[in-house]
């Protein structure tokens, strides 16, 4: 999109903005989009849709009970639409505890009643009426069929135990808290009292920063930054944490002896592109690795063994005991049987293979080995066989002893090394044919091998354990980094797009938190120019120092005072200051995005000089023609801003009786009123002709009165007269004239003498050349026919409507400053 050109998507409603910016943005990874998503779905304050209002919230009728200085039942009736409704009334008549009352339905507390005075905690329940205290509005909500009502209620003795339940047409009853208002309460407070009004300027920087910056209606974005901060600080937490703890385990690995365990952890701890996680595994679980160099040599000769010694000593006397037999069998007649028997079996071969022959082959005799000499040679062998059985036996004894111990000495596969001579020792037993050497070298060779598995084995079991104990302090260490560095693995995707997540949010905030600063300071200054009304301090910027979560952070607001820079707070007046801060929170409860049509304004015109209350009744009348705008006064000044500048507005009137007893009046237009019976009056066929010619010419010199009493309160003031030395200069004050001195010579100061302040610098015929000089001749000629109705012969008027209509063109002359003729 070209520089120059406007987004449209800053015109959308704020969700709808973010997720057209997302679905727009292709570098950002699918991940971070979806955390993104996640952030804003989860943001603290997110309003719920179920209970969101479907459009502006306008206030009916307020009903009040039992709180603050409202004693039983009272009603503010408001007109629920645009327009501006000023609630008046003197210090102390009930009218504060109204706006009070309002803030407190809606937000549950308010800066009187929370305050940290001790009686505070009291003041906020009606002494004359403690038995109940309740706060109920009619709401209009446009867009629903029928009017909704939020009351709220107190069950306990402290302020902050009360409940609020709204009910609403189509969706029953429910508390306050699902309204779907909450988040919007923050960011569009409709409420403004008189010490909000201060805070807005005097609070600390980080509360007036703070005061703004929910104006612009971020909390939601700020919400989600700060949910993906905390993800992205968790995965932080996480890899700190691993990294925190690698030196510790490198130490205890290395301080681990010669445990090759522990050479093994350090290689795979530091294998190049990560970790081995399969031997990591291996070594924490136990399980043996392929190769462990001592540590597998050291269980080798752990578990060494030699032979069975009672196996091969029953062997070597069995070998030893057939060895005696046949040593004990040599030289007898068995013996000698064996071995004729012997000699006689190979002849008897030699024949076998030999049938043609008969000569003896050993002394060559003819014919002596036929077939007679087989049977009786086979006779006698059989004979000598069984004689010499006795040494066949001890033979085959010898033999089986020796074979014995041969399958004895058998050498395993693999054994230790240091047991490498014993081993082939004891194998070298298989060799030997000799039994006698037999029987010796293996008993002796066992013996020996025996011994040797026995002291290699038991150095090596106390070896093992030595190293199995340092082992058993490193392996939870090796057991933890492994798990905290595998979660730092498995979370880097999710780190990456977090950080990406954090900065897309965080820029996209910035982008909308100036572009709706910007629009904020326009209209602030929009309305300071209304409200500074001859002050000669033009506002030059607002700004924000900062951010949401920085230590330091305040409001900006640059001012020049006769072209001169300067800081605001440093020349403005207390009374330009009420204005300022004015000027701040309006555009707050303007914005478009709030749900809330009304304005209520406790206190706004204190400090203020009359032009500034021009000003703000033209800021009021502005702000009115798009939201209910309610102000509680007690200076009457705000009234006649209004009526003196033909604005449309609607006053109310608050009093106070006994026990707190409040009762609110309509307070109409004197003028229109006095001028509406006169024209009833006029037009009314069947009347006394003593009531025309006496009372018609009364009411409308009532409906001059208060014209000229209008304009000499607003005049005044701004020259510099006291609200108390007007008021008491027109209570004195009973002729027409002369309270036309009082609006038209302003210049003129009021003398004080022993019964209050009166105009006497002035006389009537320089009053009468003014109203010529003004509003015409026919002006003077206007009011003397209505001094002459005041005299027993009364007016006689020959076009009594016409009369009428000419003293209320005459009267709006009159309230509209700078008319002439």
């Amino acid at each position: 999109m070209d520089a120059m050109e406007p987004d449209p998507t800053h015109a959308l409603p704020l969700p709808d903005l973010v997720e057209a910016r997302l679905a727009a943005d292709t570098k950002l990874s699918v991940a971070a989009k979806a955390l993104v998503r996640e952030a804003l779905g989860g943001s603290e304050g997110a309003e719920s849709p179920a209970g969101t209002a479907a459009g502006p919230v306008y206030l009916g009728k307020v009903t009040v009970t039992g709180f603050r200085g409202v004693g039983s039942q009272a009603r503010l009736n408001l007109r629920p639409k645009p327009g501006v409704t000023l609630v008046v009334g003197r210090n102390g008549s009930g009218k504060s505890s109204f706006a009070e009352a309002i803030e407190t339905l809606f937000t549950g507390t308010n800066a009187h009643c929370a305050g940290g005075h001790p009686s505070h905690a009291v003041r906020w329940r009606n002494l004359h009426h403690g038995e109940t205290t309740a706060v109920e509005a009619r709401l209009a909500v446009e867009g629903d069929p029928s009017p909704s009502t939020l009351t709220r209620t107190w069950t306990g003795d402290a302020f902050t135990d009360s409940r609020a339940v709204l009910k609403r047409s189509g969706q029953g009853v429910v508390p306050l808290e699902q309204s779907g208002w909450e988040q919007a309460m923050r960011a569009h407070r409709p409420f403004l009292s008189y010490a909000d009004l201060g805070n807005m300027i005097n609070g600390k920087p980080s509360e007036m920063y703070d005061n703004v910056a929910a104006i612009l209606g971020l909390d939601h974005l700020n919400a989600a930054a700060r949910r993906l901060a905390a993800v992205k600080k968790e995965l932080e937490d996480v890899q700190r944490a691993e990294k925190e703890k690698k030196p510790f385990l490198h130490a205890a690995l290395e301080n681990a002896g010669h445990d090759d365990r522990a050479l093994r952890a350090l290689m795979a701890m530091d294998e190049k592109g990560g970790p081995d996680y399969a031997v990591l595994d291996a070594l924490i679980s136990g399980v043996p690795t392929a190769d462990e160099g001592r540590l597998r040599e050291a269980r080798l000769e752990a578990d060494a063994q030699g032979p069975d010694l009672d196996r091969v000593g029953a062997a070597v006397d069995t070998l030893r005991r057939a060895m005696a037999d046949a040593e004990d069998l040599k030289g007898t007649a068995a013996a000698d049987a064996h071995s004729r028997a012997g000699l006689l079996q190979a002849a008897l071969r030699h024949s076998d293979h030999h049938v043609d022959e008969t000569a003896c082959p050993v002394c060559g005799t003819e014919q002596v080995l036929d077939r007679e000499w087989t049977r009786r040679a086979e006779a006698e062998v059989a004979a000598l066989l069984q004689e010499a059985e006795a040494v066949r036996k001890a033979e085959a004894g010898v033999r089986d002893g020796m074979r014995a111990l041969h399958d004895l000495a058998h050498v395993p596969r693999e054994f230790p090394a240091v047991l490498t001579g014993p081993w082939q020792e004891w194998g070298e037993c298989r060799r030997i044919t000799e039994p006698a050497e037999l029987a010796e070298r293996a008993l002796r060779a066992a013996v020996t091998l025996v011994d040797a598995c026995d002291v290699v084995a038991r150095a090596a079991r106390a070896e093992l354990a030595a190293l199995d104990e340092r082992w058993r302090d490193v392996v939870g260490l090796l057991a933890e980094w492994t798990t905290l560095h595998r979660e730092v693995d498995a979370a880097k995707p999710r780190k990456t797009a977090a950080n990406a997540a954090h900065t897309w949010i965080k820029n996209l905030t910035t982008e909308i938190r100036d572009l709706r600063l910007n629009a904020f300071a326009g209209h602030t200054q929009r309305i300071w120019e209304k409200l500074r009304q001859q002050s000669s301090v033009d506002l030059k910027s607002v700004g924000l120092h900062g951010s949401e979560r920085a230590n330091v952070r305040k409001l900006v607001m640059d001012v020049a005072v006769d072209g001169t820079e300067a800081p605001a707070l440093g020349v403005m007046s207390q009374g330009e200051l009420h204005s300022l801060a004015l000027s701040l929170f309006l555009p707050r409860a303007a914005t478009a995005d709030s749900p809330f049509g009304f304005v209520v304004i406790d206190d706004p015109v204190q400090s203020m000089d009359p032009a500034k209350v021009d000003g703000l009744a033209q800021v009021l009348d502005e702000l009115g023609r798009d939201r209910q705008v309610v102000v509680f006064t007690h200076d009457t000044r705000l009234p006649h801003a209004f009526r003196s500048q033909g604005l449309p507005v609607t006053v109310l009137r608050v009093e106070r009786g006994e026990r707190s007893r409040v009762k609110v009046t309509d307070d109409t237009d004197p003028v229109r009123e006095a001028v509406s019976d006169a024209m009833a009056l006029a037009k009314t066929g069947d009347c006394p002709e003593a009531a025309l010619r006496n009372v018609l010419p009364s009411l409308c010199r009532e409906a001059l009165a208060q014209a000229f009493v209008e304009v000499a309160w607003v005049s005044r003031r701004r020259a510099g007269e006291s609200a108390e030395d007007i008021q008491e200069a027109v209570d004195r004050t009973d002729r027409l004239l002369r309270i036309a001195a009082l609006a038209l010579f302003p210049e003129a100061s009021l003398d004080d003498n022993a019964d209050g302040p009166i105009l006497a610098s002035v006389t009537d015929e320089e009053v009468r050349m003014r109203l010529g000089a003004l509003y015409g001749q026919e002006s003077v000629s206007l009011i003397r026919q209505c001094q002459r109705g005041a005299h027993p012969g009364g007016l006689s008027l020959t076009d009594r409507v016409g009369f009428v209509r000419r003293i209320e063109a005459l009267t709006d002359k009159i309230r509209k400053p700078g008319v002439t003729k």
